[in-house]
């Protein structure tokens, strides 16, 4: 089989033709003409579009509601569009967080003493039926025990500990995971300290199914959020009772 010139010029036309980028199958065409032959989607599209928008009008209604509340007690209440609070944000240059939006809301001159430490609150739960834990093969890999308490103290806990010897020597503030051996693991906000005797630590709340943290907003990552020490401080789990931290 011979393969004359015009066959390569057409071949050479079909590569080109291949390697150019499609046009957009809508652009800028009006929908009603780019679906005149599917009805029922174009029907299906432009009933969504003329729905009424109840959820956004609910919530509109109960925000108006409750600034007329406020506003009947007398208090200097303040109000300001979102576009507003990210405006105060970026000229003040404060980090993004709910905590200091909550700041840069309304007409500003200036916000000032925001580097403040923040109350972090996680749902942790309250523990686990399940007293055996698995292997990722459906395998038993180790058992929990059958009693919640260990010396006065459960997994939640809230603890406060004076080590007096050895190399964890200090004090401790965080969230306690119980062993029955006695040694515990402390989840503070400077990190995880493990093998803490229970004689050391000293009860401050029960647990609750919350854990608690203060921690510092960075200011360093501009609308990054809160810095990692969030994330480490309520890192102790809930559910899983019997070791000192979650699989992540």
């Amino acid at each position: 089989m011979s393969i004359t010139p015009d066959d390569l010029i057409g071949l050479a036309r079909e590569l080109e033709k291949s390697n150019r980028q499609p046009p957009l199958p809508k652009s800028n065409r009006d929908v009603r003409d780019f679906l005149a032959l599917d009805p029922q989607r174009l029907a299906r599209i432009t009933a969504q579009a003329k729905a009424p928008l109840k959820d956004a009008a609910a919530v509109n209604s109960t925000r108006w509601a409750l600034w007329r509340g406020l506003k009947a007690t007398g208090l200097n209440v303040g109000v300001g569009t979102g576009a507003r609070t990210k405006w105060n944000r970026k000229r003040f240059s404060i980090p993004k967080a709910h905590s200091l939006d909550a700041a840069c809301v309304g007409r500003l001159d200036a916000v000032q003493g925001w580097q403040q430490p923040v109350l972090s609150i996680k749902a942790t739960g309250r523990g686990s039926y399940q007293r055996t834990r698995l292997s990722k093969h459906g395998f038993p890999r180790g058992y929990l025990t059958r009693q919640k308490q260990h010396f006065g103290f459960q997994t939640g806990d809230m603890v406060k500990a004076f080590v007096t010897t050895g190399k964890k020597t200090g004090t401790y503030l965080g969230r306690v995971a119980v062993r029955a051996s006695g040694s515990f693991n402390i989840q503070s906000a400077t990190g995880l300290i493990q093998g803490v005797h229970h004689r050391f630590c000293t009860l401050v709340q029960r647990a609750d199914g919350y854990g608690y943290a203060f921690t510092k907003i960075a200011n360093t990552q501009g609308d990054a959020g809160s810095g990692a020490a969030c994330a480490a401080a309520l890192s102790l789990p809930g559910l899983n009772a019997g070791v000192s931290r979650t699989n992540r």
